[in-house]
């Protein structure tokens, strides 16, 4: 497992009985986690600190429950990279902190290729974590996602990490017709980064089912990728698929004869603690 423990701004406090406690800078918030299975407080008396609890309701959904004040939204900083925080339905605050492994390592690709002009699409780019990182390092971006919100706040990010002045496309569409129509203009990537929902929809209702869509979106990517690609990189939080399933649908679907494909877990660490949370997988390949 690949473990993010460079954060400053951002650390998990205890984790119990399907919570973990968490500071995103100077505020701390209580978040539901499947993977917390049991029930020992580590640190009971950290929980009382909580400015903020996401509670599940029975009938589905959930809502946020202030016990103290704290700002509507509000930045943290992975090393010179910043992110626009705030709290969201269905208990997201807009960054998933584990995925800086990945962000160190796709800046690491990046910077040391020695390559000018690397042209990367990140497909379900979301907030644009990745997007930032692989614009820090350099890269020119191509973000795409259906969500006209996430792309906004994604480009915030990248102004509020004085990016602004990077080469970044910003797409709002759905990814596979987005695909087909780069193929139809033969526009090509040299690295290609996704991080794929269990199930969405697209702006025009187009469904996708992780499972039944993973491997053709790879197959399909084939065709975007440059002559000399530099890497491809698969990022799931779907229950229940194994870290090797995204390294299988590499090798068969990429047939990329030279290099490697690797895969594992990602996870966090807890303060004070031997504990690491699971918190997804992560297929890869490259030069």
């Amino acid at each position: 497992m690949e473990i993010a423990r460079d954060w400053k701004d951002y650390e998990i406090l205890d984790m119990s009985n399907g919570e973990k406690l968490e500071r995103w800078a100077n505020v701390i918030l209580t978040r539901p986690d499947p993977q917390i299975i049991w029930k020992e407080k580590t640190f009971p008396e950290k929980w009382k600190t909580a400015n903020a609890r996401y509670s599940r309701s029975n009938t589905g959904g959930g809502a946020w429950q202030y016990n103290k004040k704290m700002p509507d939204a509000w930045q943290v900083k992975y090393k010179d990279l910043t992110f626009n925080i705030k709290p969201m339905g269905f208990k997201h605050t807009g960054l998933f902190p584990e995925q800086a492994v990945n962000w160190d390592w796709m800046i690491n690709k990046i910077k040391s290729s020695g390559r000018k002009d690397i042209k990367v699409l990140n497909l379900f780019a979301y907030t644009g974590g990745a997007t930032v990182a692989c614009s820090y390092a350099g890269a020119s971006v191509c973000h795409v996602d259906s969500s006209k919100g996430m792309v906004a706040w994604a480009k915030e990010n990248i102004a509020s990490s004085g990016l602004s002045d990077r080469p970044v496309r910003f797409i709002i569409d759905d990814v596979t017709k987005f695909v087909q129509r780069e193929i139809r203009r033969g526009n090509k990537y040299d690295a290609i980064i996704m991080d794929p929902p269990s199930y969405g929809r697209g702006k025009n209702g187009e469904v996708w089912q992780f499972e039944n869509n993973i491997s053709d979106l790879v197959e399909l990517c084939r065709e975007v990728l440059s002559d000399d690609p530099l890497f491809f990189l698969i990022n799931s939080y779907t229950t229940g698929i194994s870290s090797k399933v995204l390294e299988n649908i590499i090798y068969l679907k990429l047939k990329l004869k030279k290099g490697k494909i690797s895969s594992g877990e990602i996870g966090l660490p807890m303060k004070d603690s031997s504990l690491v949370l699971p918190c997804g997988i992560y297929g890869r390949w490259e030069k």
